[in-house]
């Protein structure tokens, strides 16, 4: 720019080249701001972008789950678990009991509060004002499992549900076959189950089992070798053992071993651990029960399908699979072969 006068009268005349150069500047510039603004949620994430940390995600995960579980420890140890009955479900009572509702109460209401944009669906329904023993997870993580070597992940906030059960196996704990009760968490991704955290409080020590797909698990869940054994082990639900057996037999010979099992969380955890071969469930199911199952299952290589080789989606509130389970380790298709003569 060629300035002519500098009184007020003066003129100014503008050099052509000029100008192009500061228009120019002017679109790269703001070009440059219009980009990096794009790209900052996915670097720098804030509180409020809509974006979630599923590292974050992860050790919130846990941390419920194991204070869940304390929740359900203390209540057992009560005089009074406070028994009721929802009703009965193919014949055999569905109960429930203080333990189920407390330990709901410090993990939805954790989650909710650490994680407010994020879809969360529960076993249990209490609201918050009738929960006595709300207890939120601090804003920062106490490093469980020392997850900061694990590179994080960020997901839109409308992209993930989370499932959570709290506490599975609810028949046998009111039995004290305490042995069968977890706690669970599972992180979907548009449907797709990839973080998954069962907790076991009544196991002696309370061992926390967890697993995030592409990234890392528990120590408790690497290098778990098969059992030896010479004929293949199918662990099914305790309520309905004669069915199942009764299939398993004919699918794979008599000389099949067939362990009866409560809770979901339980069985998933004796396919990942290899402790058996397979788990075969022949009856409706809720999502709650085998989404952190699913999501362990999964990130060690191994499958969970419906009877039909269908994947689980857990996108939805749709909460009830309906076509039947099976969990292996490896050879799953040669399992569902064997089973389809038989229609599940």
């Amino acid at each position: 720019m060629r300035i002519a006068n500098m009184n007020f009268g003066g003129t100014i005349r503008l050099n052509r080249i000029g100008i192009c150069i500061i228009i120019g500047a002017c679109i790269i510039l703001v070009l440059y701001i219009n980009s990096s603004g794009m790209e900052s949620p996915k670097t720098e994430p804030g509180k409020n972008n809509g974006f979630v940390s599923l590292k974050k995600l992860l050790v919130a995960a846990i941390e419920v789950a194991v204070k869940g579980g304390k929740e359900i420890v203390a209540v057992r140890n009560a005089p009074n678990i406070g028994e009721k009955s929802k009703g009965n479900t193919k014949g055999i009572n569905d109960p429930v009991t203080k333990a189920d509702y407390n330990s709901h109460c410090v993990m939805y209401y954790s989650l909710i509060h650490s994680f407010p944009k994020v879809k969360i669906i529960s076993e249990e329904n209490i609201k918050q004002s009738d929960c006595k023993n709300l207890s939120y997870l601090g804003d920062d993580s106490d490093g469980v499992h020392n997850l900061n070597p694990l590179n994080d992940e960020l997901v839109q906030a409308e992209d993930i549900t989370v499932w959570i059960d709290p506490l599975d196996a609810t028949k046998e704990f009111t039995e004290n076959k305490l042995q069968y009760v977890t706690t669970m968490v599972c992180v979907a991704v548009k449907g797709n189950p990839i973080i998954g955290v069962i907790h076991k409080p009544f196991e002696g020590e309370p061992h926390t089992f967890w697993a995030w797909e592409g990234k890392s698990a528990s120590d408790n869940l690497k290098n778990n070798k098969a059992d030896r054994h010479s004929t293949t082990s199918i662990i099914m639900s305790i309520s309905h053992p004669g069915l199942v057996k009764n299939i398993s037999e004919q699918a794979f010979g008599k000389s099949i071993t067939t362990v009866s099992a409560a809770g979901a969380g339980y069985k998933s955890l004796e396919v990942a651990r290899r402790h058996v071969d397979a788990y075969l469930h022949v009856t409706e199911i809720k999502k709650w029960d085998i989404c952190a199952g699913n999501a362990i299952i999964k990130a060690l290589g191994g499958k969970m399908t419906t009877l039909s080789n269908e994947v689980l989606d857990y996108s939805s509130e749709d909460i009830v699979n309906k076509k039947g389970l099976l969990t292996t380790m490896e050879n799953h298709e040669l399992y569902l072969e064997k089973l389809k003569p038989f229609k599940l």
